[in-house]
């Protein structure tokens, strides 16, 4: 029986539609991201999860019990929010500690929990310094210590870590992560970074227009994306417009460019069916470099070092592609060099062919 259960839930704003019908069941001691842009309504998700945001419709149900008419206060959530919200005038512990205060946890229960709570995210020796006073990395676990402090039924973040450094985001990520599989905790993250959602997560539901438009592990969400959205927000592609001209037991025969005498590919279809226009995905890091007499043939506009790889941009037959190869200390063509592109079969996915908006 799932833990947590989001019912047909939808919000409306007047005329606009932030979500709309979105369902959802989520495991006790999950982790799992809504994942998209902003607008797509996965920040009004989590409102209407703690209890911020009433639903126009809808049930939310934690443990069996339905909650959606509960305050906030009774929900049993945990919060991280964006801004952190810590109250400046208060130190440390006492800011991890205010939920329990509260709460009229005795002042001893409080004092204990809250120490062990800050040694828990590593801040064991700063209860008594200020907020001012800390890095943003540390701003962000007193946060996390004041909402994991009440031992909530269910953790919510709310985009933690977007005012923290590129740097200390990837530590975080690995940080976070530990402390919710020790403490098997369900959890529940709201953000736009794909990477984040991928590193941390059970499960990324990818959400579009108020909807939840892929849903799975993050290795499935990037291998196989149903719709050009999930393929095009969920890490970088390159779409190649192709026409299905026969189709085959466990493949479609397309040819590359639309055009009937272009060049042939044998794309797994993976049970769907597919006819006339498709789109063929390739992920840049599936695109090989060759001598300029082999595969594809193209010529490099641009190229990017980025250290643990290098991304180029190569004009070729079937359009611009983008390519990602590994830096194993070689330095790949220059830009106006001709090239050649190899990829196999299996390295593309096919999609009907549609509009990608990723606003």
């Amino acid at each position: 029986m799932p833990y947590l259960t989001l019912d047909g839930l939808a919000k409306h704003f007047g005329e606009f539609t932030a979500v709309d019908g979105l369902s959802l069941s989520i495991e006790k001691g999950e982790f799992l991201s809504l994942l998209g842009p902003s607008g797509c309504g996965k920040t009004t998700t989590l409102q209407m999860v703690a209890g911020f945001v009433d639903p126009s419709r809808g049930r939310i149900v934690l443990d069996g019990r339905d909650i959606t008419g509960l305050r906030p206060e009774k929900r049993g959530m945990g919060v991280v929010f964006q801004s952190y919200a810590l109250f400046p005038h208060m130190t440390v512990a006492e800011n991890v500690g205010f939920g329990l205060e509260m709460r009229k946890v005795p002042r001893a229960e409080r004092d204990r929990r809250v120490a062990e709570t800050l040694e828990l995210v590593r801040l064991g020796s700063l209860g008594g310094r200020y907020p001012k006073a800390l890095s943003g990395g540390q701003r962000q676990r007193v946060a996390l210590a004041r909402a994991l402090v009440i031992k909530p039924a269910v953790l919510l973040l709310d985009e933690p870590m977007s005012n923290l450094d590129a740097k200390l985001r990837e530590e975080m990520h690995i940080e976070l992560r530990g402390i919710q599989k020790h403490l098997g905790i369900t959890t529940v993250l709201v953000t736009h970074d794909q990477v984040e959602a991928m590193t941390m997560s059970d499960r990324v539901a990818v959400m579009h227009g108020g909807c939840i438009v892929q849903l799975g592990t993050p290795f499935d969400a990037y291998e196989r994306p149903q719709s050009a959205f999930s393929s095009t927000f969920l890490g970088q592609t390159n779409a190649v417009a192709a026409r299905v001209v026969a189709t085959h037991d466990r493949c479609c025969e397309v040819a590359l460019g639309g055009q009937a005498e272009g060049r042939r590919m044998f794309v797994p279809h993976e049970g769907q069916r597919y006819a006339g226009p498709v789109d063929v995905y390739l992920r840049p890091e599936r695109i090989r470099l060759a001598a300029a007499d082999e595969g594809v043939a193209g010529r490099v506009a641009t190229r990017v070092f980025l250290g643990s790889h290098w991304m180029l941009d190569i004009d070729s037959a079937v359009g611009r592609l983008r390519v990602s190869q590994p830096n194993v200390g070689t330095v790949p063509p220059g830009e106006g060099m001709a090239v050649g592109l190899l990829w196999t079969d299996d390295d593309a996915r096919l999609l009907h062919a549609e509009a990608a908006d990723v606003r």
